[in-house]
This record gives structure tokens, sequence and C-alpha cells, in this order.
């Protein structure tokens, strides 16, 4: 694989992570770092995770390669922008929603340069110095609508994603966005609300930090998160995060009124039935 002069926009975690990948496979002949907060610019230098920062301007001009790793509402706002810029580079985001950024860019007459993907990887930890070596290893990467990217800018796409250890999907924006609601989205509202329910409660009780075991810490930990990334995911995906939500207050429901009722053996059912996720997640 010919290594490629590589543009990362936003060197946080999932910028920061796939930029070790990158190096340590040799895909990047020279990583150029864009970052809009200073501090993270600088940070990710230090850290060497990329060559130099650059204006997004002079990273176009000087790559091969354009990663998005920022926010999905910036994602929307940047990409056609971008493609107006490019001569033949391919440009390939790493958001979690995806229907909205392929609409942005439906009727560009560069969208073939244009490789709209998903990484099934992330932590509740944000910024240069949260990017993990090795991130991306058996992981699953989502590439949406490949039939309307170029041949050439998918096959370089599919190959790179291989080589840092990925294994390929690919699926249309609108169901990739349903099941990411269903998969991804969803557990990180539930985490935020019960990490607000403690705090509530913790106004009361100091003690149940110091009681907090070790599986209240992993269903809560995605609550610290960050909000700059998951506010536009939610309301980019809206409509399937509300009927998921819908679903979920449902089944929280159905918790509340058989301990109400005393219903030992509604509740034993609805534990039960849960138990049957075991088959997906082994």
């Amino acid at each position: 694989m010919e290594r490629k002069r590589i543009a990362i926009v936003g060197v946080g975690l999932i910028g920061g992570s796939l930029a070790i990948q990158l190096h340590e496979k040799k895909i990047s002949s020279k990583l150029i770092g864009v970052d809009v907060n200073p501090v993270h610019a600088k940070k990710a230098v230090e850290l060497e995770l990329v060559d130099e920062v650059v204006s997004l301007d002079e990273a176009i001009n000087q790559s091969d390669i354009i990663f998005l790793a920022i926010p999905v509402d910036i994602v929307v706002e940047l990409l056609p922008a971008i493609l107006n810029k490019i001569k033949d580079q391919i440009v390939i985001d790493l958001g979690s929603t995806k229907l909205q950024s392929i609409n942005a860019i439906k009727t560009h007459p560069k969208r073939g340069r244009f490789v709209a993907t998903h990484p099934m990887w992330g932590t509740e930890y944000s910024g240069p110095e949260a990017a993990v070596k090795g991130a991306f290893e058996n992981k699953a990467v989502i590439i949406c609508n490949p039939e309307e990217s170029d041949a050439d800018a998918l096959e370089w796409v599919k190959a790179m994603y291989k080589k840092i250890g990925m294994h390929l999907l690919e699926m249309e924006a609108k169901a990739h966005d349903l099941h990411a609601a269903y998969v991804s989205h969803i557990s990180h509202i539930t985490s935020f609300a019960l990490a607000n329910t403690v705090l509530e409660k913790e106004k009361e009780q100091q003690a149940i930090f110091e009681l907090a075991s070790a599986g209240f810490e992993s269903t809560v930990r995605l609550a610290k998160s960050n909000p700059a990334m998951w506010v536009p995911i939610f309301m980019q995906n809206k409509e399937n995060v509300l009927d998921v939500l819908k679903e979920h207050i449902s089944q929280l429901t159905r918790f509340k009124e058989s301990i109400e009722k005393n219903d030992n053996e509604y509740l034993l059912r609805l534990i039960e039935e849960a138990n049957k996720i075991r088959k997906i997640l082994k």
C-alpha cells in the first residue's frame, strides 16, 4: 500500500488514535493535523500524533487523504466546502450519524471523492491525550452508501481499514442511523440519565459514591463522554433516538410497575427476557 500524505481534521480521541495506527502500519508518509482548539493542536504535536498542525486550507493543499474526526454537525457544515476545494483527494468522515452528512453533498460534482465511514470504537474520554494505541484492532467499521463513492476512493479506504485491523460492513445510511440509535446512542442517553439521577440523590447521600461498585462504574462510565460530540449526534438522529427512547421508557415503566405491585412473577419474566441478550453478547 503506497504511503500517502494524510490530513486529520480533529486530532482528539478518534483522530489521534487513527493517527497512531496510520503511522505504525506505515500508511502515512506525513501526518498533518487540523484543530480549532489551540491547546489540542499543541498537545497533538507534543505527543507526536501528527507532524504538524496547519490551517484547513493548507491541509487540503498538502494532503492526498483527508479524515474528518469532528462533531457530526461540523461535518455537515464543512464537507461541501472541503469538496469544493479538493482536486482528487479522498475525503473520509468518521462520524456516528451518516444520513445528514451524505445528504449534504448528494448532488455535489465531487461526491465520488467522499467515503462515509463509522469505525465502531470509542471511549468516554476526549482530546489528544485520550488517543489509544491499537484502538481499532478487531473492531467493525461501517461504510455507508459505498456505491456513491468512486471505485478508487472506496478501494483505498477499504484497504486502509483492513490494514489497521478492522473488519468491514456496508450499509445504507438510513439503516445505519437506525441501528446506531439502538446499539450506541441509547446507551449514552441511559448513562447520562443515570448519572444525573445519582448526582441528584447524592445531595442527600454522599455515601453513594463510596459504595459504588464496579458494576455501577461500567454502567455510568459513558456519562463522562464529550457533550460537544453527543448533542449533535442525538439531534441529527432525533427520529430514531426518540423511537428507541420511547421504548426504553416503556421498559423502565414495566419494571417500576412490577415492583410497585409486588409482582415477583412479572419482574422475574422481565429479567429472564433481558437475559436473552446473552445469545447476542457472549
